[in-house]
């Protein structure tokens, strides 16, 4: 006659589960769970703060900018330039023999309406903010180390290797851009 198993003892039958095998499941299952959780935050803080998705684009009211005005605003961090050119500003920026140029690259290239020009203001040498209609073409000088830019943000003139960057932008309507 076959014993009766002791009180608390598990089945051990070959492929029986035993009570055992659920509490290792379990115990994997839960530690796995609070491994995740505790991993969580750290994951978490590597995504861009709130302060970082509000400045991933800007929309900028162009109505009360008059002709021949600037205007510097803040995206993500860096200033930029934009200004309401006048038709001689345009003309000169037109007027220009691009092959003679250190970075080529023609108004039209830089441009979606003639008269709205916006550009990242940090110059391409070493990072200063150029001053607006000042240098030998009235467009932006940087004092740090003389360089000249055109009233297209071509670099014609220093050390500067590349034009000011022309950032993303589109227009939303006649007077609003969204910059981003």
């Amino acid at each position: 006659m076959a014993k009766a198993p002791a009180p608390g003892a598990t089945r051990t039958a070959q492929g029986a589960e035993t009570r055992r095998d659920f509490l290792y499941v379990a115990t994997g299952a839960v530690g796995a769970v609070g491994a995740l959780a505790s991993i969580w935050p750290f994951v978490h803080q590597m995504n861009p703060s709130a302060s970082v998705l509000a400045l991933a684009s800007t929309d900028v009211d162009l109505s009360g900018i008059e002709e021949g005005q600037a205007i510097t605003v803040v995206w993500r961090g860096k200033p930029v330039f934009i200004r309401h050119r006048t038709p001689s500003e345009i003309a000169q920026a037109e007027n220009v023999d691009v092959s003679q140029l250190p970075d080529p690259q023609s108004d039209l290239e830089r441009v979606k309406q003639q008269q709205w020009l916006i550009l990242v203001g940090v110059c391409t040498h070493l990072g200063c903010v150029p001053l607006s209609y000042k240098g030998d073409y009235q467009g932006w000088f940087c004092p740090c180390h003389g360089s000249h830019y055109d009233t297209s943000g071509r670099i014609r003139k220093g050390p500067a290797p590349a034009n000011l960057a022309v950032p993303d932008y589109v227009f939303l309507d006649e007077t609003t851009v969204r910059i981003g």
